[in-house]
């Protein structure tokens, strides 16, 4: 079915309809460019988080090699490969959905104006002929009534006897001549009535219906074009889902890649001194006379043994890598 056949009288319709589509193509186009905004900021606020939780620092990286820093470190470097296919989806909807049919639109609107343009000029050459038509029909109506008015006059002096034979033959000289003018007039109001009604067979039976059915395929590539656009709306995003899921596997791997056993172990063996614990300390019995003695270690004898045991002190520390 065609709009030149069924829709050959809907001229305002088809106009509102072709607008409304483009107005849904432009519609979609800012759809797309707002999520690609949302992908964009999505990306860099996790490139900023990323950024802010990764670990800086000579005591830092001593820390990751325990395997729960490490993974964590592993988390935030996948985390920034995913940021990375956020930001590659909203390239792709720019340049495949956006760009693309933004572009198309701009033609769509322009080969719009021109056949609604077309539709408005065959319209009016019709209208103009239908005027020129009517101009000569009453000229054709005046000069029969002019030559009618000029038959009857002469008729009737004809029929008078008291008129001369010459005003007589005059009058009739003068009708004759009004009804050639008005059979004159009569012939070109019907070969113009001929020609418009020819035009007319033009306009209603070929020049409009083509200019329909130009629309009509105007606005059905529109509509496959914003079915590709949503179909690539979907794709764009399902091409990167296997380096995504990647992504998300390695998060989940530095899960797994945790041994708190192994963390301890690793703690024991970069700290432990080897020192033997402290022995108990010795009751001093001052009623046997013993002295007391005056170093401050033997009246607080804790706070000595302390401050040995926890004084804070470089260490040559062995690291070992948690693999």
């Amino acid at each position: 079915m065609d709009w030149g056949t069924n829709l050959w009288d809907q001229n305002d319709v088809i106009d509102k309809h072709t607008q409304a589509g483009l107005d849904l193509l432009e519609r979609y186009i800012k759809f797309v460019k707002e999520r690609t905004e949302i992908e964009q900021n999505y990306a860099k606020q996790l490139r900023n988080m990323t950024k802010k939780y990764s670990k800086r620092g000579s005591k830092e990286e001593l820390e990751c090699k325990f395997s729960n820093h490490a993974s964590f470190q592993e988390i935030l470097n996948e985390l920034g490969d995913y940021a990375g296919q956020r930001e590659l989806i909203a390239e792709n909807m720019t340049a495949n959905i956006s760009d693309k049919l933004t572009k198309y639109l701009q033609d769509l609107k322009q080969e719009r104006k021109t056949h609604l343009s077309d539709v408005k000029k065959a319209q009016q050459n019709l209208e103009s002929s239908f005027k020129h038509l009517e101009s000569i029909k009453k000229r054709f109506a005046k000069e029969w009534a002019e030559a009618d008015k000029a038959t009857q006059q002469a008729d009737k002096l004809e029929n008078d006897n008291n008129n001369s034979k010459i005003d007589v033959d005059k009058a009739k000289n003068h009708a004759l001549a009004r009804m050639r003018t008005a059979e004159e007039c009569r012939n070109s109001y019907a070969a113009e009535l001929q020609k418009y009604n020819k035009e007319q067979n033009h306009f209603y039976y070929t020049e409009i219906p083509q200019i329909f059915n130009k629309l009509q395929d105007m606005d059905e590539r529109r509509i496959r074009q914003l079915a590709e656009g949503y179909c690539q709306f979907s794709h764009i995003e399902k091409n990167v889902l296997p380096i995504i899921s990647k992504c998300l596997e390695g998060i989940a791997a530095a899960g797994t890649k945790i041994d708190e056993k192994k963390d301890s172990k690793l703690l024991i063996e970069q700290y432990k001194s080897g020192f033997e614990r402290p022995a108990d300390v010795e009751f001093e019995d001052y009623s046997q006379g013993v002295k007391p003695s005056n170093s401050e270690s033997a009246l607080n004898p804790l706070k000595g043994r302390k401050h040995k045991i926890f004084k804070k002190h470089k260490v040559n520390l062995t690291v070992f890598e948690v693999e």
